[in-house]
């Protein structure tokens, strides 16, 4: 099983241990939510451009409500277990290749929105592949960061991303956790930020991710 997978079935498992009614780190979003949402990138290609041009949102928002209602949260969980769908199903390779990273950070945004949450122990593996992913999506990640900054990976390997010149702010920390933080998630991310007060304040409030 490869990690997309094995993170797929682990957030099923807790889609199904906590219910549809819980907090995820997706503003506004339930795991009902959540569970929706990962059905219709899979499986709804009609809606998926309006994820992120919001233009197009309101037919996503309402593909999203529809699929709710016609599936009900174990039915949805049913079918994100099931997968990959659709394209990730039919094209070898895509889902290792674009799922790894987002059933990974979904699958902390649930953990992660819960009381008495920790990080996990991640294998070397997977924590390698995660470097390998982030180092290469740095720029599109950062790209509203308001300063530069400085990432540290294992083996003294860095990635670099936001505003050129001016302050940086050098982050460093395992690349599950350095990832999550790229992603927007930066106040549930376990990273040592080094650089100005100011440079690291604006960084830890910015509007980060793809």
């Amino acid at each position: 099983m490869n990690h997309a997978r094995a993170e797929r079935q682990a957030l099923c498992d807790l889609f199904d241990r906590l219910g549809p009614d819980v907090p995820t780190l997706c503003e506004g979003w339930t795991a009902f939510d959540l569970a929706a949402h990962l059905v219709l990138r899979e499986r709804r290609l009609d809606a998926l451009p309006g994820i992120a041009l919001a233009p197009l949102a309101s037919h996503t928002v309402a593909v999203q409500r529809s699929l709710k209602a016609e599936h009900g949260f174990a039915g949805l969980v049913r079918l994100v277990r099931s997968g990959p769908g659709g394209l990730y199903r039919l094209v070898p390779g895509l889902d290792a290749a674009v799922n790894t990273l987002e059933f990974f950070v979904h699958h902390e945004d649930l953990r992660r929105a819960q009381p008495g949450w920790e990080p996990r122990e991640l294998s070397g593996d997977l924590e390698a592949l995660i470097w390998r992913r982030l180092s290469k999506m740095a720029w599109l990640m950062l790209r509203r960061a308001p300063v530069a900054v400085v990432m540290r990976g294992p083996g003294g390997a860095v990635a670099r991303g936001g505003r050129r010149g001016g302050p940086a702010v050098r982050l460093s920390g395992p690349p599950s956790e350095l990832l999550l933080f790229c992603f927007g998630r930066q106040a549930h991310a376990r990273v040592e930020a080094i650089g100005e007060e100011r440079a690291v304040a604006l960084l830890r409030s910015a509007r980060l991710g793809v």
